[in-house]
């Protein structure tokens, strides 16, 4: 998951994302929905030394920073599959959103997210992930990745819950 990637003025055809992640040695190279989602193989099993790379390369060839955060198929089977709060909240919500971190929350910065809790927004952090649940409007939320990441000092990419379960599906066809 790429953080950023065609926001701020910045546009970028999947084309020419795909170019620069096979350009890395990286194969099966497919985007999916234009908003910062790639799927790949790689040869090498370091994620953090990957995700690494993938960033300087778009740094380098982008002319600015984009964050990347990387799940194995696995990985995304399974966060999908996890329920953070009731199924009738996450069916009545008015979006329901899955927060992809670096590393997991420490203590400091799971207390600052608990803060942020209100009548209109929760949250649930679990593992690498946090889970968001608005009861109105993502657009009628004060909350966003800004907020987020003032708040805990970590940086984030979130995508809609219908978007991660459909990445499962296409990453669990490949396990």
């Amino acid at each position: 998951m790429l953080r950023a990637i065609n926001v701020g003025g910045h546009t970028v055809t999947m084309d020419k994302l795909r170019a620069i992640f096979e350009d890395l040695g990286l194969e099966d190279v497919q985007t999916f929905i234009a908003s910062g989602n790639v799927l790949f193989t790689s040869p090498g099993t370091s994620i953090p030394a990957l995700e690494r790379k993938i960033e300087a390369r778009l740094d380098k060839s982008l002319g600015y920073e984009v964050k990347t955060f990387i799940r194995t198929a696995r990985e995304v089977v399974a966060l999908a599959a996890y329920s953070p709060f009731p199924a009738a909240q996450i069916r009545g919500a008015g979006a329901f959103c899955v927060g992809f971190l670096g590393q997991p929350l420490d203590a400091i910065a799971k207390t600052s997210l608990a803060s942020l809790k209100n009548e209109i927004d929760d949250f649930h952090a679990h593992g690498r992930e946090v889970y968001w649940l608005c009861r109105v409007k993502q657009s009628d939320s004060k909350f966003s990745n800004t907020v987020f990441e003032k708040k805990t000092g970590a940086r984030v990419t979130f995508r809609g819950g219908s978007t991660v379960a459909k990445l499962a599906a296409k990453a669990g066809a490949t396990l």
